[in-house]
């Protein structure tokens, strides 16, 4: 266990005591309780971080976790793309408010008429109307994001620009080739120098090589964890929306810097445009979100806002939430099993104690049965990468096809009413929820119909 001084711009006056033995204890229980191999867990509080470690990094090899392990970030590198973004802004050097064109006059999508009205506050805020689900291996070289926006020129639009939001990996590459086209260095050398080297994130890095150099945690899956067959299943090019490698005590040093209004990184007020709410969302349980910032969701936890994200690797599943009013941020990363039972168990204890914040219930079935007529939401719904049939009776196959084929096997469950537009499925799987995965028919403002799964918007097919 490290308690470290963290650096603020500000003072807490409710900080609060943070007890090691209490807490290591109880990450233990949980940890065991719900099958999670290993996992880190850092909490930045009174002005310091603590940082704790459980379980195995690998149930093969039997290597202890401990709290300078490295763990795959999944989508909370997203994060790291949007302070990227922000200094640039922040400089002059980028208007968020511009087309992506002016930066990028290559740029292109399926809709020539969509295309102007890109830009980059749209891509931060996941309103551009791109998709999510496009894998493409930009290969090795340093031009590997160049040739992955090359790519994705072809690849059909989940929704107009700026009438609806719909999470987009692929937007957040875009940023990452932005980045790379105004400071003349690649995302992960930009990443380096920019964020990584000024706030000291000595353990945390973009390639599988540099992740060598540390304890590395390897992914599980299955109710009964078992190694992934991989370690790593994501190209280059995922960089700027999939591929930072750290320790916990690092992401929430990255958190801390937000926390404490910039730390000499960012201006008060690029940090406070970030946590500002630019778009609700309709899925509000997926990672329990409000709504987007630009680059964090945001939450309102009973009249407490606060920020964070989530990630998801193969196997491996991270956590990352934060109170700025109460100085607290707190960074979960996990190798598999019920990770985010842990997560949500773990956090509402020490974010209930350490900052006031009451979290919400799980997701899943009302107590009273909702009557509803499957049959207004039956049909097919199709975005890039992923097809999802519903059927009368409220069955629902969600199935891979394209690049993400042999992502993983079709999904069933059957649709569980919450409301006459949301719906739980039965265990879809630990990326979306261990018990429960949220289903929303929405309408967007155009009309069309759609269904988000995992926040991202699947337009309805004509009959």
């Amino acid at each position: 266990m490290i308690a470290q001084r963290f650096d603020r711009t500000q003072h807490f006056d409710n900080a609060q005591q943070f007890d090691h033995a209490r807490w290591q204890a109880r990450l233990d229980e949980l940890r065991a309780a719900h099958r999670v191999p290993g996992a880190t867990l850092a909490v930045l509080t009174g002005g310091q971080v603590h940082e704790l470690a459980s379980g195995l990094l690998h149930l093969g090899t039997g290597v202890e976790a401990t709290t300078d392990s490295v763990f795959q970030l999944g989508s909370i590198a997203k994060v790291y793309t949007a302070t990227l973004i922000m200094q640039l802004a922040e400089s002059g050097t980028l208007d968020l408010d511009a087309p992506v064109l002016d930066v990028l006059p290559d740029f292109a999508t399926a809709d020539p008429a969509a295309t102007p009205l890109i830009t980059p506050r749209r891509l931060l805020s996941h309103t551009s109307g791109l998709t999510c689900d496009f894998t493409y291996d930009g290969g090795r070289g340093d031009d590997c994001l160049a040739r992955y926006v090359r790519a994705a020129r072809g690849v059909a639009l989940d929704c107009p620009p700026g009438i609806a939001v719909s999470y987009s990996s692929v937007g957040y590459n875009v940023l990452g080739r932005i980045v790379e086209v105004l400071t003349g260095q690649t995302w992960d050398d930009a990443l380096k120098d920019r964020l990584l080297t000024p706030l000291g994130l000595t353990r945390t890095m973009t390639l599988p090589e540099e992740a060598l150099r540390f304890r590395a945690a390897m992914g599980h899956l299955g109710a009964d964890p078992e190694p992934a067959p991989a370690w790593d299943l994501m190209p280059r090019s995922a960089g700027p929306y999939g591929r930072v490698i750290a320790t916990a005590g690092d992401v929430v040093r990255l958190a801390g810097m937000h926390v404490a209004g910039g730390a000499g990184v960012l201006a008060p007020a690029t940090v406070a445009a970030m946590q500002r709410r630019e778009v609700e969302v309709p899925d509000k349980w997926t990672v329990s979100a409000d709504a987007w910032g630009l680059g964090w969701t945001l939450y309102d936890w009973s009249g407490v806002p606060g920020f964070g994200h989530d990630g998801a690797s193969i196997g491996q599943y991270a956590y990352l939430r934060a109170v700025p009013g109460a100085g607290v941020a707190v960074a979960l990363l996990t190798n598999g099993g019920g990770a985010r039972r842990l997560y949500a168990d773990l956090f509402a204890e020490l974010l209930g104690e350490l900052a006031g914040v009451r979290m919400p219930e799980p997701f899943g079935p009302p107590v009273e049965p909702v009557a509803v007529d499957f049959s207004r939401f039956a049909g097919k719904y199709r975005r890039e990468g992923v097809d999802i049939t519903v059927d009368a009776d409220g069955h629902l196959v969600y199935e891979f096809v394209g690049g993400m084929k042999n992502f993983s096997p079709p999904l069933e469950a059957d649709l569980v009413p919450v409301t006459d537009t949301v719906f739980a499925a039965e265990a879809a799987g630990a990326s979306f929820s261990d018990d429960w995965m949220p289903v929303i028919f929405a309408t967007l403002p155009d009309g069309t119909e759609c269904a988000y799964i995992g926040m991202r918007a699947a337009p309805k097919q004509p009959a």
